[in-house]
C-alpha cells in the first residue's frame, strides 16, 4: 500500500481498523479521477523574518502573533511563504460526485487532501534542496489555522504571494479558499540544521484523534 493511500485512509478516520476492499477500490478510482483533472500549481517567496517581541514576528509589512508559530520559527532569520492548489477542476469533480454518490465524494475528498499533501511535500523538498545549496535549512510547514496561528492571517499571506494572479487562488469573506483543495504555509529558514522536520500529528498533543498518524 503506497503512502498516498495510507494518508487517504487516515483522512477517512479508520485509525487502526481494517479497510475493506470496496473502500480500497474507491480510493484507487479517486486518484485516477483526480489525476485526470488536477492542475497543480504552487508559488513561494522568501522574506526576512523579524522577531519583534516574544511570540511576535514581522514579515514584510505583516505582523504575526502566535505562540505555536514562534516555537516552529525559533532560530530562523528568513521565512518561505508558500501557496499551492490542485486547481478548480478538482472542485468541479467533487461537485459532480456529490450529486451521484455521497460515499464516493467522501473518499474523493480524502484522496484530494492526500494528493495536496503529497504535492506540497514535493514542492517543499525542492525548496529544501535549493536552500541547502546556499547553506541554509528549512523547518516544517506551518499553516494559518494550526494551533493558535489565526486563520485570519491567511489573507495577508496570500496577498504577499499574489496568489490570485499567480496560481488562481482566492479567498472568500468567510476565509474559505477557492479552489478548496489549496493551502498556504510558512516555512522557517535557519543557518543551522536541526532535527526538527516533524509536522502535523508528530507535534500535536491530541493523542486520541481518530485521524492521527502512527507516530510511534
Amino acid at each position: 500500500m503506497d503512502n498516498r493511500t495510507k494518508e487517504t485512509i487516515r483522512y477517512l478516520g479508520y485509525g487502526n481498523h481494517a479497510v475493506d476492499s470496496t473502500t480500497i477500490a474507491m480510493i484507487s478510482d479517486s486518484f485516477r479521477n483526480l489525476e485526470s483533472v488536477a492542475n497543480c500549481k504552487s508559488i513561494y517567496r522568501i522574506f526576512d523574518l523579524h522577531e519583534t517581541d516574544e511570540n511576535y514576528y514581522k514579515i514584510g509589512t505583516v505582523h504575526l502573533e502566535s505562540r505555536n508559530l514562534s516555537k516552529n520559527l525559533k532560530g530562523c532569520h528568513r521565512v518561505v511563504l508558500f501557496g499551492a492548489t490542485l486547481g478548480a477542476e478538482v472542485d468541479r469533480l467533487l461537485t459532480r460526485k456529490a450529486l451521484m454518490s455521497m460515499a464516493e465524494v467522501v473518499v474523493l475528498q480524502a484522496a484530494a487532501a492526500a494528493m495536496l499533501e503529497e504535492y506540497c511535500d514535493e514542492c517543499q523538498e525542492e525548496i529544501r534542496v535549493s536552500l541547502e545549496r546556499e547553506g541554509e535549512y528549512i523547518r516544517p510547514r506551518f499553516s494559518p489555522g494550526y494551533g493558535d496561528f489565526d486563520i485570519h492571517y491567511q489573507r495577508p499571506l496570500m496577498q504577499m504571494l499574489d496568489c490570485a494572479k499567480k496560481i488562481g487562488l482566492t479567498m472568500t469573506d468567510s476565509f474559505m479558499m477557492s479552489p478548496t483543495k489549496s493551502v498556504t504555509a510558512l516555512i522557517g529558514v535557519s543557518s543551522t540544521q536541526e532535527n526538527c522536520h516533524k509536522k502535523g500529528c508528530e507535534v500535536c498533543g491530541k493523542k486520541d484523534c481518530i485521524y492521527r498518524r502512527d507516530t510511534v
